[in-house]
């Protein structure tokens, strides 16, 4: 096990320096100059003079080469540059803000997994049944409402209407609970789908009729054996997902006004920030290969035929 974990770890390095590669690569090959976009947010008129110094300063007259090394070299430690517009280090500035998004994010995978379990499981176990087509239902309405507008929509109704919730802002639990339900929804739909789907199949598995046969009770063959292993696609879908929460939750925290990560970003680009724009980048894909590296392991654990099969066929 202990070998399994370390050679996907060792993975994750050539991995990163590739998105770290193209990342220099998108920056570079864009039409904006950094010297430019600088001057343009700190409001100072470019000229020819100013523009080279800037250049010079931020290292863009030195070759590709030795630019991507130091800009290698300051990734590992958290060194992203300054904010053109705050003038701060954007480490700290992103550091300041990701409390928020990860609160926002562990909220809505709590009320996902708290809600999609049990009603995937149960509509898995009882197909064609109420709960199955309730399942359904919900798993359409997920996929279907965009979340900005399911925002708008939860405000108008239990902020305006009922004034149960804050309509923006952050600081309580209450401030947290819409914002949590909107990313949540999609989530639920997709989860719901795959657990049922995995449950189903599971189901119809020979062990199940083995198990059966022997006189295990149902409760146990299904909490115990068929739950633990149909849940495994879902899980995966975790994986996938939490990187793109973390750093997807652009919308939500405009619509909700949440002082996170994503709105940070989206006030970079408008505002041409450069080093604000890389650092989110960089961290998307830091965030999504940890998140999944993470579930790997948690599949492990649960499945320890997987780290049978990795050495299998190496």
């Amino acid at each position: 096990m202990g070998t399994y974990i370390v050679k996907r770890i060792m993975t994750i390095i050539p991995i990163f320096l590739l998105a770290t590669l193209l990342t220099f690569g998108m920056i570079h090959l864009s039409p904006v100059d950094p010297a430019e976009a600088y001057l343009s947010a700190a409001h100072i008129q470019p000229t020819d003079e100013i523009l080279e110094q800037k250049r010079q300063e931020f290292g863009l007259d030195q070759p590709l080469f030795v630019q991507y090394m130091n800009s290698v070299v300051k990734i590992i430690q958290l060194d992203f540059g300054t904010s053109y517009v705050s003038n701060k280090s954007v480490w700290e500035e992103v550091s300041s803000r990701l409390p928020a998004t990860i609160q926002l994010t562990v909220g809505s995978l709590l009320i996902a997994i708290l809600v999609s379990v049990p009603i995937g499981f149960l509509a898995g176990i009882k197909k064609n049944g109420g709960i199955d087509h309730f399942s359904r239902f919900l798993s359409f309405l997920g996929a279907s409402i965009p979340s900005f507008w399911l925002g708008y929509l939860l405000i108008f109704f239990f902020s305006v209407k009922l004034d149960l919730f804050p309509v923006e802002g952050t600081g309580t639990f209450a401030h947290l609970v819409l914002p949590s339900v909107t990313l949540a929804l999609p989530l639920i739909a997709l989860y719901t789908r795959l657990l049922r789907a995995s449950v189903i199949e599971n189901l119809q598995e020979p062990y199940v009729l083995f198990a059966r046969t022997r006189g295990i009770h149902e409760k146990i063959i299904l909490g115990k054996h068929v739950l633990r292993i149909a849940i495994s696609p879902m899980i995966t879908g975790l994986g996938m997902n939490l990187g793109n929460l973390m750093t997807g939750a652009i919308i939500v925290e405009a619509v909700f006004s949440w002082p996170g990560f994503g709105r940070y970003f989206i006030e970079a680009i408008f505002n041409r920030d450069v080093p604000v724009i890389q650092c989110y980048i960089l961290l998307s894909a830091g965030l999504f290969l940890i998140s999944n590296l993470i579930v790997d392991i948690i599949q492990m654990y649960i499945d320890p035929r997987i780290s049978r099969k990795g050495r299998q066929y190496q």
